[in-house]
C-alpha cells in the first residue's frame, strides 16, 4: 500500500485525506510549519511537523506537496521537498474521473470526483484538478496550476505555471492564461490573459497586476 505525506493541514489537506481513503492510500501525516499545530490530529490524521521531524520516514512515504491551494505555496513546499531528498507522490486520480489514455499528468498532481478530462491534455507537476472541472482536447496545464470546481475549459487552453482558475469560471478555446495570474471566480475568459495579472467578470477584463512570487 502508497503511504503519503500530505503539505498543509487545512480544509484541502482534509478534501486530499478523503480522497486517499477512497484510492486505499494510506496517510501517514499532515505537515505543517506552523509550531502550534504540530502534534494535533485533524480527521484523525497527525499533524507531524516540518521535513526535519519526518527524516526517519524519508524512505517510506511519498510527499503530496499540493495540499494547499496557493500555486506560490505549492512550488514552495515542492522545492524544499526534493531540495531534502524526498519522493514526490504519483498522481492521486479519483475512480470516478473520465480522462483519456493518451493524456500526461505530472507527478504530485491530483483530479477530484468528477472531473472530465478529454483528449491528448498535458497536466504538470503539482497541479490540483478540482471537483466537476471539464478540461477539453488538446490543453496544456503547466506546473502549480490550481483549477478550482466547476471550472469549464475549452479546447486548445493553455495554462503556464501557477496560474489560479477561480470556482465556476470558463476559458473559451485557443486562450492562454500566464504564468501565475489569477482568474476570478465564475469569470469567462474570451481573451488571452497577460502573465502576472488578475482578471475577472463576463467578459473578464484584467483588474490589476500582480508581485511576482
Amino acid at each position: 500500500m502508497r503511504k503519503i505525506v500530505i503539505w498543509g493541514s487545512g480544509g484541502h489537506a482534509r478534501e486530499i485525506n478523503w480522497l486517499c481513503e477512497e484510492l486505499e492510500v494510506q496517510v501517514a501525516g499532515f505537515l505543517d510549519e506552523r509550531p502550534e499545530t504540530k502534534g494535533q490530529v485533524v480527521d484523525g490524521v497527525p499533524v507531524l511537523g516540518t521535513l526535519a521531524d519526518i527524516e526517519l520516514l524519508k524512505h517510506e512515504v511519498e510527499l503530496l506537496c499540493a495540499g494547499v491551494g496557493d500555486p506560490a505555496l505549492k512550488k514552495r513546499f515542492a522545492y524544499n521537498t526534493i531540495r531534502s531528498g524526498f519522493r514526490i507522490s504519483a498522481p492521486l486520480i479519483h475512480p470516478h474521473v473520465r480522462l483519456s489514455r493518451r493524456n500526461v499528468i505530472g507527478a504530485g498532481s491530483m483530479i477530484f470526483e468528477g472531473a472530465v478530462i478529454s483528449d491528448n491534455i498535458k497536466i504538470g507537476n503539482h497541479v490540483i484538478i478540482n471537483r466537476n472541472v471539464s478540461i477539453s482536447h488538446d490543453a496544456v496545464i503547466g506546473d502549480y496550476v490550481t483549477i478550482s470546481p466547476g471550472v469549464n475549459l475549452a479546447g486548445n487552453v493553455t495554462l503556464d505555471d501557477g496560474a489560479y482558475i477561480g470556482i465556476g469560471a470558463s476559458v473559451r478555446e485557443k486562450r492562454h492564461i500566464g504564468c501565475w495570474s489569477v482568474i476570478g471566480g465564475g469569470a469567462f475568459v474570451k481573451d488571452d490573459i497577460p502573465e502576472f495579472t488578475m482578471a475577472a467578470g463576463v467578459p473578464a477584463v484584467v483588474k490589476k497586476r500582480l508581485d511576482i512570487p
